[in-house]
């Protein structure tokens, strides 16, 4: 299963997020499931540092990314991130069993 985990400040804005695991839901690099959350996951890292030049901490490796914006979130860095997790939420909603997404606060 692939876990999300959403990290979100008092304001309800989004700061970082993880994603580790494999989803199991077909064989490696067969996998849709995984492929679309990398995809999302990636292109949001991608969209933060590259179009919006924001400064984040970040690792990526087989199976886990992790990302934390260094400074305060925005509307631009709120729009990137919500739309990643409505694309999430969307694919655990058609595959329950291979993906979970929670929220947590900071």
């Amino acid at each position: 299963m692939i876990k999300v985990k959403i990290f979100k400040e008092s304001t309800d804005r989004i700061v970082g997020f993880e994603v580790a695991g494999h989803s199991g839901t077909a064989a490696h690099g067969q996998d849709i499931v995984c492929a679309g959350v990398s995809s999302l996951t990636q292109t949001a890292l991608l969209g933060l540092g590259e179009h919006l030049h924001r400064d984040m901490d970040y690792s990526v490796a087989s199976g886990k990314l992790k990302m934390q914006l260094k400074g305060a979130p925005d509307e631009l860095t709120e729009a990137i991130l919500q739309t990643m997790l409505l694309g999430l939420m969307e694919i655990a909603k058609l595959s329950p069993e291979g993906v979970r997404i929670q929220e947590q606060r900071r």
